[in-house]
């Protein structure tokens, strides 16, 4: 359910403009956004981080395109997020004890500091490159092409990435859990 949660905009946002063109696409993704932070809190009783920071940028790119209207805000907001992503995750190599990744997955795997600075700035690195493939498609393609890139591309390219994290950390992760 969770899983489904985190991708309820975008696959919306995707459904509206295949169906009432970009600037209902936006408002959709707003409205749904609102409605996944909303869904998520009754749930779990507790905000994610992602969801808030995602719910904010889309407010503010997305208010932006409608109010202005002009699709080039909206077109931005994928490479503002993952650049703030970035940043995050770059920062908390040196605010806290852990870097970023390792706080969120070590209780699933055990791998000395080394491999989880390394991780971590590989996540540094995807999503930057994530924003600026995203600028590229902006710039360099239509509309149509860019809301299927935000899709299958984007999404295509996080799940390879994951992959090849789960690769990378198959040999740190306890024995018990490698065998269930």
């Amino acid at each position: 359910m969770k899983q489904l949660l985190d991708f309820f905009p975008i696959l919306l946002f995707f459904v509206a403009y295949k169906l009432y063109g970009i600037y209902a696409a936006t408002l959709t993704a707003i409205v749904a956004s609102i409605v996944q932070v909303a869904i998520y809190w009754l749930r779990y009783r507790r905000f994610e981080t992602m969801h808030l920071l995602s719910l904010g940028i889309i407010t503010v790119f997305g208010g932006a395109t409608l109010f202005l209207q002009d699709e080039m805000f909206i077109k931005w907001k994928p490479t503002v997020l993952n650049g703030l992503f970035a940043l995050v995750f770059l920062l908390s190599q040196w605010i806290g004890r852990k870097p970023l990744i390792e706080r969120m997955m070590s209780t699933h795997v055990e791998a000395p500091p080394e491999v989880w600075r390394k991780l971590n700035l590989a996540w540094v690195t995807f999503f930057l490159v994530m924003g600026a493939t995203n600028l590229f498609v902006v710039y360099n393609f239509d509309t149509d092409a860019w809301v299927n890139f935000k899709l299958f591309g984007l999404l295509g390219l996080f799940f390879l990435f994951v992959l090849l994290q789960y690769l990378y950390l198959f040999r740190y992760m306890p024995q018990a859990k490698v065998e269930e």
